[in-house]
This record gives C-alpha cells, sequence and structure tokens, in this order.
C-alpha cells in the first residue's frame, strides 16, 4: 500500500497531464487547418453526451473504443463519413498525447470548432477519472478478492475482441488490398520483434505515401 502523500502525487500528476494534453489539443488543431472548414452545429449537450457514453463503457485503453466511437459518431449520429472518420482516426493516432483524448479533441473540433474539441475532451474524461479515483480507493480493499478477479478475468477476452474488431474494418476503409498488405504486416512485425519506435513507422509511411502519391501524379502528367 503506498503512503497517502504518494497517492495523492499521482492524483495531481495525472489531473495536469490531463489538462496540458486538452490544452495541447487546442491549440494544435486551432493553429492547423482541418481537412475540412465545415462545422456541423451539433448540440453541445449531445456531444458531451455521446463522449460520456464513450468514456464510460470502454474498457482496455483507446483503441477499444473505435467500436463503440464508430458506431455513435457514423452510424448513429452521421456526423462524420467513414472516410472521415479514418482520416481523424489517423490524425488522433499521429497525434503526440492520448489516443483517446486525440481522439475526441479532432472530432469535436471537426463538429463545432474550438468549443467542440472542450466538451468532446471533457465528456471523454470526466467519467473515466471518477471512476478511476473511486476504483484508487477501493482498490486496497477489493484487492486479492475472488468474486473481481474471476470479474476481470472474464473482461480480458472481450477487451481483446473490442481491440481486434476495428482492424478489419480500417483495412476495408483504408482499400487494404493484395498489392499492399505487406505494409501493415511489416510495420508490425518492426515493432514487436525489432522493437522499431511507432513514431518512426508512422513517419516512415508517411513520408513514403507522400512520395509515392507525388510519383503517380508526375507519371499521370507525363504524356
Amino acid at each position: 500500500m503506498l503512503p497517502r502523500h504518494i497517492d495523492k502525487k499521482r492524483a495531481q500528476y495525472t489531473f495536469f497531464f490531463y489538462l496540458r494534453c486538452i490544452f495541447f489539443c487546442i491549440f494544435a488543431l486551432t493553429l492547423v487547418n482541418a481537412s475540412s472548414n465545415r462545422i456541423i452545429m451539433v448540440q453541445l449537450h449531445t456531444l458531451f453526451g455521446s463522449f460520456c457514453k464513450i468514456g464510460a463503457f470502454t474498457i482496455g485503453g483507446g483503441y477499444a473504443m473505435i467500436p463503440l466511437m464508430e458506431k455513435e459518431i457514423v452510424d448513429r449520429h452521421r456526423w462524420l463519413e467513414q472516410e472521415d472518420f479514418m482520416d481523424v482516426l489517423t490524425l488522433s493516432q499521429a497525434m503526440p498525447g492520448i489516443f483517446a483524448v486525440n481522439m475526441a479533441a479532432s472530432v469535436g473540433y471537426r463538429l463545432r470548432g474550438v468549443i467542440g474539441t472542450v466538451t468532446a475532451v471533457l465528456g471523454n474524461i470526466l467519467l473515466p477519472i471518477a471512476i478511476m479515483i473511486v476504483w484508487a480507493i477501493c482498490f486496497r480493499f477489493l484487492h486479492g478478492n475472488p468474486f473481481f478477479e474471476a470479474i476481470f478475468k472474464g473482461i480480458r477476452p472481450a477487451v481483446v475482441a473490442l481491440i481486434v474488431s476495428p482492424v478489419f474494418t480500417m483495412a476495408m476503409t483504408a482499400n487494404i488490398r493484395w498489392s499492399n498488405i505487406w505494409i501493415p504486416f511489416a510495420a508490425a512485425l518492426l515493432i514487436w520483434l525489432l522493437g522499431v519506435s511507432p513514431i518512426l513507422i508512422i513517419l516512415c509511411a508517411g513520408l513514403g505515401g507522400f512520395l509515392y502519391g507525388h510519383y503517380l501524379e508526375r507519371k499521370e502528367a507525363t504524356p
């Protein structure tokens, strides 16, 4: 059991870490123009409620929220098209910081600008932070309890399914074919076997895509 002053410092660090992420996202998205200047007049309480639901029912990390986020944003409310959702997903992965916060900030900005960013991010993190605080308080009493250990053993396979499921959706949307299917496999092997940084993979993939697109443009322009 950790001393009380260490728990307090950890809680303060978590709070200011999330706060820095929020301000970074607002600053970055204000300076960098989004791929679409269209702002949809979504009700802020609807946006906040949707991301509250996403944050509250996401177990297993940021990538596990992709199916629920896609269902809310693309299927239910139709705020974004599937391709736009994939663009936002790619942008959120490339940005530094927490993926879930980046995703909420990007979607909120696309829908309502800066105020949408604040609303979506707050909706996404408030309930998880509250649950984390309650869980941290109760953990000392529940640790080693066979009932709760059995619950989490049952949750783990479902979390794996939540993470694997969007892989197939993303592959279909990203036009993964037999000609380029080697790229995600090569990236996964480089990260898994050789320990290559994902940041380096993203930078190299972006540079390769830019050069290949430039090559195709020059090829089409050549008579």
